[in-house]
């Protein structure tokens, strides 16, 4: 098996490289297509690394991907599984490039939110709506006899 390369990006300028010891692969029946091949070969493709341990990630970056993926994980591990297509070797290139994406996408750093001022209109609907509301209220109250 051949290391992971995850492509340059931001968060990742120089890309990351994933060492083939820390990628675990297990092959398994594909419930998709292959005929009568599909009960008698594995190409199913389960590829996990475990992203809390792996040393392809700054410290920074593992915490980024421990926040995004952190539904996706399963004790620190990120699975990834492939069985679209019939032969196990194109399914093992489709979870390598999944894995790469999944950590690709988590480890951007997030784009922070520009400030700004509501709207003259925005603050004109909003004391609108607060007057209906208080008109409203003031119709449940008991008449005032004079």
């Amino acid at each position: 098996m051949e290391d992971l390369q995850v492509p340059p990006g931001p968060g990742a300028p120089n890309g990351v490289t994933i060492r083939a010891a820390e990628l675990t692969e297990r092959f398994s029946h594909s419930s998709g297509p292959g005929g009568q091949g599909v009960n008698t070969s594995d190409s199913r493709v389960q590829l996990s690394v475990d992203i809390s341990t792996t040393t392809a990630l700054s410290e920074i970056q593992r915490n980024r991907a421990l926040k995004q993926l952190g539904s996706r994980l399963s004790g620190g591990v990120l699975t990834v599984v492939s069985s679209d297509q019939r032969s196990q070797h194109r399914n093992r290139a489709a979870a390598r490039e999944r894995l790469a994406a999944t950590i690709r996408e988590a480890i951007v750093p997030p784009v922070p939110r520009r400030p700004t001022k509501p709207t003259r209109a925005s603050k004109r609907r909003r004391q609108e709506a607060k007057k209906r509301r208080s008109a409203i209220k003031q119709d449940r109250h008991r008449p005032q006899s004079e």
